[in-house]
């Protein structure tokens, strides 16, 4: 009988063009390729936690298309950021059922970034909802999250496509997952647009060098569609699909590929 390899996702950040991951979840679960691990960043993390957690995808697309921003907008007095995350907390805790990681039936790594040493920071215990805040917590929008003496933000600060984290958790094959470009000829007119801006093509060049690491590289073409604006997500959730699709059969030979390099293991 033949091994199995372990299918890792790295899951990247991109504000609302992340929900691409969810065309891409949609094609790999009707190919009938398991997702044994999930490493993911901002939206990626969201995203990642919530299908572990058992939302099914239909759940998922339903809420993509009802979600709103005013479902997270709790503005605060702007001294480490507008928002203060605690309503987004509130929904992540509502839609992973109050979770703990090791309650997941998938294990999921969250990336954040800790500003104090400016280091990358990986959770894969404790309370889920806690992480996902820390790691969706736009520097500069978000108030940062503080966790066990850390102040925390955006793990896509650090790590915007987290391929390195899921190899460490033990993928035998990684599918990587990223969808935030940069839009170029972008209407910059608020604080927001300028911090979301900064952050897209500074983390440009990063996920460039990391390509290379990942056995396959789903890159949906969602750039023309803005991190911030929550609407456009069907055609987000499309294009999704179409690109996962296209790497369908490489995903299947790299699996008969690596159990025929395995058979004899034992």
């Amino acid at each position: 009988m033949k091994k199995e390899p372990k299918i890792g996702l790295a899951l990247g950040s991109g504000g609302a063009r992340g929900f691409a991951h969810l065309g891409v979840l949609k094609v790999l679960k009707e190919e009938g390729i398991p997702i044994d691990l999930i490493a993911g960043s901002s939206m990626g993390a969201l995203v990642g936690t919530f299908y572990a957690s058992g939302l099914s995808i239909e759940r998922m697309n339903q809420f993509a298309l009802a979600f709103k921003r005013k479902y997270y907008l709790d503005y605060t007095i702007p001294k480490m950021g507008f928002i203060s995350g605690n309503r987004v907390k509130e929904l992540i805790r509502l839609f992973t059922h109050h979770k703990t990681f090791e309650q997941l039936d998938i294990p999921v790594a969250v990336i954040a970034t800790d500003l104090y040493d400016g280091k990358k920071v990986v959770f894969k215990e404790g309370s889920v909802a806690d992480a996902v805040r820390a790691s969706i917590a736009i520097p500069g929008i978000f108030v940062p999250e503080k966790i066990n003496g850390r102040l925390l933000v955006d793990g896509g600060v650090v790590d915007r496509v987290p391929v390195s984290v899921v190899k460490e958790m033990g993928a035998d094959i990684v599918v990587a997952v990223d969808v935030s470009h940069v839009k170029k000829n972008e209407d910059i007119t608020s604080i927001f647009d300028v911090i979301l801006q900064s952050l897209d093509i500074m983390q440009d060049e990063l996920v460039h060098h990391r390509e290379i690491a990942s056995d396959v590289m789903i890159r949906p073409h969602v750039e023309q569609y803005s991190s911030r604006a929550f609407k456009n997500t069907k055609e987000i959730i499309d294009i999704g699909e179409k690109e996962a699709r296209l790497q369908v059969d490489k995903i299947h030979k790299l699996i008969e590929k690596w159990k025929e390099n395995n058979s004899d293991e034992g």
